[in-house]
């Protein structure tokens, strides 16, 4: 048995901070909670990224919840991708209950239910602030990515960005994208390429069925006006709390193209338009990623490189990504190697494959002398994991057992009643979800293909016009207007002179003749 105050000392000297911290549990040690051995979180290294992982049933979801309270409590905004719908009762109180007293005397942090300042955002058509983009915002080379295209498809992509650019061509949805496309394919494409070089009729034809695909899995509520601003997701709420965004993708896990989309956009467009902090006190904004299995599982190449990529650069502008998944494995090897704060639920060794899991996951933490961490990982219980993080030095705090405190608001669904009184009351409700139909290229492309076909229409009927003039003109000549009729009349009159200035002696040079001998 490990001494027990050698641990608390350990425990005390890891997990004490100078500057702002909140509490998150008490250290455990042979299975029970150490008095004294109190876990906090120091704000200043949440924006050097994390992960929650754990078997399901094993409370991560209810870890994300607590941390985002603390987060809100702290000033400090969050953005919770809720991929099951267990996640907007954040708005509500929660209730007490044996289970959630005892829990909360053993760790030492009296339970009082709170209700917390709380965003709904959707990608769909369900109730909250909507999310959207325009396809100009998106730009030629994300949009090359989420489409998979290759480098001529790409070039190409980049060709009619470049061509709405320069005729003043709005691209805001992709109704707007389509038609370009379709236009330069076509009527447009002998312009096109006089001044932007060759077009490819397979390449147009392969973009085209791409974005059609893209479409079918809801795109369309997604691309469009009034594009989302980023700088929302950061607000504080007026009683200084910081504002919980939950953006419900419930029925995103069978639209990865959809989800890929906006994770891409939603990561380059933070990135771009934060500026550089370096290490705050405390982040501007985090974000949790439930179910982040899914995403890597369905995502393409290019939304792995996109993550990796932001997850090493965005920590300088203070913002922090978190990662909740069930196997640790699921995270790439890239990103997992610049999480700085580690939460391990338990993992259930189902089979072979399960244990060796368990084992690469263990390596993955530090060594103790306290756990037996092969062990530990499948024994916790629920609300129970091991943790380890960054100190305010950069380096990795002791691995502790902790029990966890449980959340203080509702750990579970909201009506829909209150769904609608969130959302009635929502000033970014108003701000984005009012209908923009701003004249862009489909509209111009169109106003554009009518005048020439309607040009053109004239100038059939003006031909057709003639010719039926013509026609009738032809219907109304006389039997002697007649060419033909015309001519044989000349030729008999001709003969018949000839006949009476013969009769006279004047007929030619015979009758001349004759009259001189």
């Amino acid at each position: 048995m490990a001494d027990k105050q050698q641990f608390t000392d350990a425990i005390k000297a890891g997990y004490t901070f100078k500057g702002e911290h909140v509490k998150i549990g008490a250290a455990i040690l042979d299975g029970e909670v150490v008095s004294g051995a109190d876990v906090f979180l120091p704000l200043k290294t949440m924006n050097r990224h994390g992960m929650i992982a754990g078997a399901t049933g094993t409370g991560k979801t209810k870890t994300l919840q607590m941390l985002s309270e603390a987060l809100s409590d702290a000033s400090v905004p969050t953005l919770l991708l809720d991929i099951k719908g267990d996640l907007s009762g954040i708005a509500m109180p929660g209730a007490l209950n044996d289970k959630i007293v005892e829990r909360s005397d053993k760790i030492g942090i009296p339970y009082t239910p709170e209700k917390f300042p709380v965003e709904l955002l959707t990608l769909s058509n369900e109730p909250g602030v909507k999310l959207r983009a325009t396809v100009s915002e998106f730009g030629p080379i994300l949009l090359t990515k989420i489409l998979g295209l290759n480098d001529t498809q790409g070039g190409l992509v980049a060709m009619i960005f470049k061509y709405c650019d320069d005729h003043k061509l709005a691209l805001l949805d992709l109704k707007d994208f389509i038609k370009v496309l379709q236009y330069v394919g076509a009527e447009g494409k002998a312009a096109m390429e006089k001044d932007y070089g060759k077009i490819s009729t397979t390449s147009t034809g392969t973009i085209l069925r791409k974005v059609i695909e893209l479409q079918q899995q809801g795109a369309d509520v997604f691309f469009g006006e009034k594009s989302f601003e980023v700088e929302d997701l950061m607000r504080i709420s007026d009683d200084g709390r910081g504002v919980i965004n939950v953006l419900r993708v419930t029925n995103l896990q069978d639209r990865p193209k959809l989800f890929s989309s906006f994770m891409l956009q939603l990561l380059a467009e933070l990135y771009a338009v934060s500026p550089e902090e370096g290490d705050l006190e405390k982040p501007k904004l985090v974000m949790f990623i439930d179910e982040a299995h899914l995403i890597f599982q369905e995502a393409n190449e290019a939304l792995l490189q996109q993550i990796e990529t932001v997850v090493k650069l965005i920590r300088s502008k203070g913002i922090g990504i978190f990662f909740v998944t069930q196997n640790p494995m699921d995270v790439p090897a890239n990103v997992l190697g610049q999480l700085g704060m580690k939460v391990q639920h338990a993992l259930r060794a189902f089979t072979a494959v399960d244990r060796k899991v368990i084992k690469q996951t263990a390596e993955n933490y530090p060594e103790t002398e306290f756990y037996e961490t092969n062990d530990l990982i499948t024994q916790m219980g629920i609300g129970e994991a091991m943790v380890t993080m960054l100190n305010e030095k950069g380096i990795p705090t002791p691995l502790a057992h902790v029990m966890l405190r449980p959340p203080r608001s509702r750990m579970d669904i909201l009506s829909e009643v209150e769904i609608d009184a969130i959302t009635g009351s929502s000033k970014l409700v108003a701000k984005y979800n009012q209908v923009v139909d701003t004249e862009s290229a489909y509209e111009i492309l169109n106003a554009k293909l009518e005048e020439a076909a309607e040009k053109t229409k004239q100038q059939q009927e003006e031909v057709e016009e003639a010719k039926q003039e013509k026609k009738t003109a032809k219907k109304e000549e006389g039997f002697f207007d007649n060419p033909v009729v015309k001519s044989v009349g000349r030729t008999a009159a001709n003969i018949i002179t000839r006949s009476l200035l013969g009769a006279l002696g004047l007929g030619g040079r015979t009758s001349r003749r004759k009259s001189l001998f």
